[in-house]
């Protein structure tokens, strides 16, 4: 009996170290709450990955799937199929492929289309002929993608169905979709099972259908028009429906993964992810659900891993809903499988002492569970926690149709943490669309003037989004309608919040910039809000969309091909600099001028891997500047170093220097 309390008491230690290393359960739903919301508002778009599942570990990334309306997938013929002449319908064909795979077949009633894409280097046709029928090419599909991401953006890599975005933290991958759900996986419905997943989840996964992801099956003949069938959507209810013990064992089984099976080069990619989501799945499907408790986590874990070896000792992994899918068939040689299951063995034998050589989970034998956590503590580690969640959905988010739907969701939310983030993202909203809002052709000052309101109303309701963004947009809307004074005050106002407590979002991610909390923080902490929290700390970099009408003058060519951005701090001196200019202060100018030039000398000692554009537009500002007083030897060094460090040219110093010279 005394060994049986000791082992629950060290797993309820386990436990609580877990939720502050990984993330509590709160943290878990508002991590997730905000990507769903992120989802909603772009349409079309299913964010999973493991950012996606309410985890932030090392090296996590954000998998979104763009669901490409143009197309419809139908099982087969005799459904009721709809006709769209803005959409072309193909059906399955699985006779000829792997179990998950499938061929996709232009229906007979469109055989005399032919689907072109126009795209920059010539005519794309992505149908090819098989069977005396128009068949469409994953491959070709692919490559579209490819081109139509890389005139925005330069990926790293591709992989599989997907591409890398520039830092490596985002997988993009355009897929089709199927609302029905398909005879492959309709055994999965009814199979036998404990408790989990639910009646009612199982209904609710199948009226969601599936999705194709263009990649083939490998080695097969036809792999190039062969598309994947993903069950993404069916994967994501599944894993939020994780109790959090089980979400944890899901976690440092992934840790385990990538942060010690893979410091082993020869190993890396022979297992991933989604092995240990597939695993997790059928072994929730198998046990009762009593024994996932908080006081239970390490023999649940032990459960996890030696299921791990045995797939492994038997290369046997099957598909969750389609078991006639092997994901272990063929995966394995000799020498890495005996080495994967030596090292397995090993950390089964070590039990989570295996974890001290974790990069995550090293200190668990220094912590202490005797300690209660302050309030304080809680609060800044809860911020620092979800803070990288919303970073990335600021910026991936770029459509002012949301907003009436946030709206809607944020009067219907029944909880605080729910209002708050719909609340949020309708301040984020806002300010897209006064970014973007295009003034009518009219003359006259009663229609300039309800133009003028209708933008200014949208920058108000966006001051909700952070300590300083929201405001320094408004001052350069004010400095945009020469409103010169108004502006220079505004940005005076913004200049005294830059203060050292505040989490600068813009250095989330450059791991050596320790955000420090200072006393004001603390005592803040002690008496505020979560919301109040958030709209005095933190600050975004500044956004502008594509065409913005409310950037200044000055820098129209830097949006004129996308969106882009700013780092406060300098662009609120550049901005001080501006309206100098304007209203001819030399000496104001000047002193403007040296401090966003002590800015950027600073920034200058950060990384510019992170940072571009962001600091490199910092480095254009200061060149911009030096040209408007005449110093044209200064500007042209300041654009010949941005130039030099625009790796793939998105900026505009290459065409500023051109200019110069």
């Amino acid at each position: 009996m005394e060994g049986m309390t000791r082992e629950k008491h060290e797993s309820l230690k386990f436990y609580n170290y877990l939720c502050q290393k990984i993330g509590s359960e709160e943290v878990v739903r508002i991590r997730r709450l905000a990507l769903v919301i992120y989802d909603i508002g772009l349409k079309n778009t299913i964010t999973s990955g493991s950012k996606g599942e309410g985890l932030d570990l090392k090296g996590s990334d954000i998998d979104v799937m763009y669901i490409d309306r143009y197309f419809e997938v139908y099982e087969s013929e005799t459904e009721k199929i709809v006709l769209d002449s803005h959409r072309l319908p193909f059906v399955m064909n699985t006779d000829e492929t792997q179990p998950c795979y499938t061929q996709l077949y232009l229906i007979t009633h469109h055989q005399n289309k032919k689907l072109i894409f126009n795209v920059s280097g010539g005519l794309l046709n992505v149908l090819e002929m098989s069977h005396l029928r128009y068949v469409l090419s994953s491959e070709q599909y692919k490559q579209y993608c490819m081109s139509v991401y890389c005139r925005f953006k330069s990926p790293k890599q591709v992989h599989g169905p997907c591409i890398s975005g520039g830092n490596g933290e985002h997988d993009f991958a355009w897929c089709l979709k199927c609302d029905t759900w398909i005879c492959q996986a309709k055994p999965w419905v009814g199979r036998p099972r404990t408790a989990w997943p639910s009646p009612e989840l199982i209904s609710k996964i199948i009226s969601c259908g599936v999705l194709f992801v263009p990649i083939g099956c490998k080695g097969s003949i036809n792999q190039n028009i062969e598309w994947r069938i993903s069950f993404s959507v069916a994967e994501n209810f599944l894993i939020f429906s994780f109790s959090h013990t089980q979400l944890l064992c899901y976690a440092i089984l992934k840790i385990l993964l990538k942060e010690l099976v893979e410091k082993h080069q020869d190993l890396k990619g022979l297992l991933c992810s989604y092995f240990i989501k597939t695993l997790m799945f059928w072994i929730l499907e198998e046990t009762d659900l009593y024994v996932w408790r908080p006081d239970n986590i390490i023999p649940c874990f032990m459960a996890c891993l030696k299921r791990l070896l045995y797939c492994v000792r038997y290369s046997i992994l099957s598909h969750y809903f389609i078991p006639e899918n092997n994901l272990f068939l063929l995966r394995f040689n000799t020498n890495n499988k005996e080495k994967i299951i030596t090292i397995l063995s090993n950390f089964y034998g070590q039990g989570i002492n295996c974890f001290a050589s974790s990069e995550t989970l090293q200190d668990y034998q220094n912590y202490s569970d005797e300690s209660t956590e302050s309030l304080i503590s809680r609060n800044i580690r809860f911020v620092q926690q979800i803070m990288p969640t919303f970073y990335t959905i600021r910026r991936m988010l770029g459509a002012d149709q949301i907003l009436r739907l946030l709206y809607n969701f944020l009067h219907s939310s029944r909880t605080g943490t729910s209002r708050l983030l719909f609340a949020l993202q309708i301040a984020e909203a806002s300010m897209v669309v006064a970014d973007i809002y295009l003034y009518p052709n009219r003359s006259g000052n009663k229609h300039y003037y309800f133009s003028y309101i209708h933008v200014l109303s949208h920058l108000t309701i966006g001051l909700n989004m952070d300590a300083l963004s929201g405001l320094l947009k408004l001052a350069s809307f004010l400095y945009v309608h020469k409103n010169y004074e108004a502006s220079l005050n505004m940005i005076a106002y913004i200049l005294q919040k830059c203060t050292d407590e505040k989490f600068d979002m813009s250095f989330i991610y450059q791991e050596r910039i320790v955000i420090l909390i200072q006393k004001r923080v603390l005592n803040l902490m002690k008496k505020e809000k979560l919301e109040t929290i958030m709209k005095s700390l933190i600050i975004h970099s500044c956004y502008f969309e594509q065409n913005s009408s409310i950037i200044p003058q000055e820098l129209q060519l830097d949006v004129s091909g996308m969106r882009n951005v700013f780092l406060p701090l300098p662009f609120a001196h550049f901005l001080n600099f501006l309206c100098y200019y304007h209203l001819h202060d030399i000496s104001s100018c000047k002193q403007s001028l040296q401090r966003l030039e002590q800015v950027q000398q600073r920034l200058s000692h950060c990384s510019t891997e992170v940072f571009i554009p962001d600091t490199l537009n910092t480095v254009i500002c200061c060149g911009i500047a030096r040209q408007l007083i005449g110093d044209t030897f200064i500007a042209r060094k300041d654009f010949k170093v941005a130039a030099a460090l625009d790796e793939y040219n998105i900026t505009s110093a290459a065409s500023r220097l051109f200019n110069l010279i």
